[in-house]
């Protein structure tokens, strides 16, 4: 008998709160249109605890979101995936971490006292407010053509460091992290002896004040960047802005994205950013239509050379073989890494059949979900819990895991198919006698029987976890 068939049997637990409960869940999922996945997604993040609107019990706080229990995991996966490619499997890349609060003097070398804005208009009927280029000539809220002139809005939020607020302790929250891999070039470069071609990366909180948030994470005014500035010789620059185009796109194709839902979108003329000589899009289909995941720039010598003029020191390369000695110019791959988690899980979103009973399933990679294993007991008979948590020690020194003895077990099977856990082992009353537990996979639901004592290296084979 299968696991999930022994769901009927009389030891199991008989939890009539905890069926209704789930009732309640599967009656919210299917209230939704079939065809609306953002919704289902924002469903599905809200009841299995990956994203909460913030400050909920106050009503919430626009464009604030909280990353809960699973949320925070899968979160860390994507950065840890983003970190292991960029830093850990390469010698020529090094990390940082700057501070979030910062000088004016580096906004305005940057430019971005001048330049970071979005043209704002006000509509003069129901007094929303929005982007101009985004709304083209009518109110998105209430269909009025009223609409204020354009005005440049600066998306900085500007604070005070100290017990004065005046101009003298004005300071600014970061908008990105690449201006603090800049103004440390010189830091890096006399501690690491690297010589370019190198990189410095970053993950991070970065801050926009934006006008109008909007798409669940997609577009917040508090968001994490994961960026590397990759400092080349002038001359080497576009070589290795294909280079980082075709190494970014496959990152995610290696992630488990489908390929026909990203497209590598190259900016025209009118498109580039003021520091920017070309700038390409990864783009991923959201429910909304094409949108952005990731930019990769060449920067030229931009930074460096404005920092340079700013700050009063040389930022730059000196070649010992040859004598020669140059501003390096800036390849910058820079991705959200909260829009990239939601891209990962509407990609992964699916609704399939199992043995007649309709499931929801995301088929996410290993390394991104949030558990990559979930052991079960098939009841909470006391001599199989003790064993079940023998059997979680064993394994959680490999990979994240859930333990779960709520419910029934082919319950708790279909919560860790929609939270997209690859893995379940069962702990049945074989067990206790033959030392073996069941292994049920994910996205096919075949089983198979493991030795305990073999679990572990079972595991991280099967998934193919990264080591240290």
């Amino acid at each position: 008998m299968s696991a999930e068939d022994a769901a009927s049997q009389d030891d199991l637990p008989k939890d009539d709160l905890a069926k209704d409960d789930l009732a309640k869940d599967d009656l919210a999922k299917d209230d939704l249109p079939k065809d609306d996945l953002m919704e289902r997604i924002v469903n599905v993040s809200k009841r299995r605890g990956f994203i909460f609107p913030s400050a909920e019990i106050y009503g919430g706080f626009r464009s604030t979101y909280d990353y809960g229990p699973l949320g925070v995991l899968m979160l860390r996966n994507v950065k840890d995936a983003w970190w292991r490619s960029m830093v850990q499997l390469r010698d020529d890349v090094v990390g940082i971490d700057a501070a979030i609060l910062s000088s004016p003097r580096i906004w305005e070398a940057s430019g971005h006292l001048a330049n970071f804005t979005d043209p704002m208009v006000d509509c003069r009927s129901c007094h929303e407010r929005w982007r101009a280029d985004k709304i083209g000539d009518a109110c998105p809220n209430c269909g009025s053509h009223d609409l204020t002139e354009p005005r440049a809005f600066n998306l900085m939020f500007k604070t005070y460091a100290g017990p004065v607020e005046d101009e003298g302790t004005v300071a600014y929250l970061r908008p990105e992290t690449a201006q603090g891999m800049f103004v440390n070039f010189l830091n890096v470069l006399q501690t690491t002896r690297k010589k370019p071609p190198f990189g410095i990366a970053q993950v991070g909180k970065s801050f926009r004040n934006e006008i109008t948030p909007q798409n669940f994470v997609f577009r917040t005014r508090e968001f994490e960047q994961m960026e590397m500035e990759y400092f080349v010789p002038p001359g080497e620059a576009d070589q290795w802005f294909t280079y980082w185009t075709e190494a970014r796109m496959q990152w995610y194709l290696d992630l488990g994205m489908p390929a026909d839902k990203l497209r590598l979108r190259h900016h025209g003329p009118d498109e580039l950013s003021h520091y920017s000589t070309a700038t390409a899009d990864v783009e991923f289909a959201f429910p909304w239509g094409w949108d952005e995941l990731e930019g990769i720039a060449n920067r030229g010598d931009y930074d460096l050379q404005a920092h340079s003029a700013h700050s009063g020191q040389r930022l730059e390369y000196f070649d010992q073989s040859t004598g020669e000695r140059y501003v390096p110019y800036v390849i910058e791959p820079a991705a959200g890494a909260t829009r990239t988690m939601v891209a990962f899980l509407l990609a992964a979103y699916d609704e399939d059949e199992v043995g007649g009973e309709k499931r929801t399933v995301l088929r996410l990679d290993p390394r991104l979900a949030p558990y990559q294993v979930a052991v079960l007991p098939l009841s909470k008979n006391d001599r199989l819990v003790p064993l079940s948590r023998q059997v979680l020690e064993r394994v959680q020194p490999v990979c994240m895991c859930d333990f779960d003895v709520t419910q029934s077990i082919g319950r708790r099977y279909r919560r860790q198919d929609e939270v997209g856990t690859p893995l379940c082992v069962t702990v049945d009353f074989d067990s206790l006698e033959d030392k073996a537990v069941t292994i049920r996979d994910r996205d096919s639901t075949e089983q198979s029987r493991v030795p305990i004592e073999d679990l572990a290296g079972h595991i991280q084979d099967r998934l193919a976890l990264p080591g240290c």
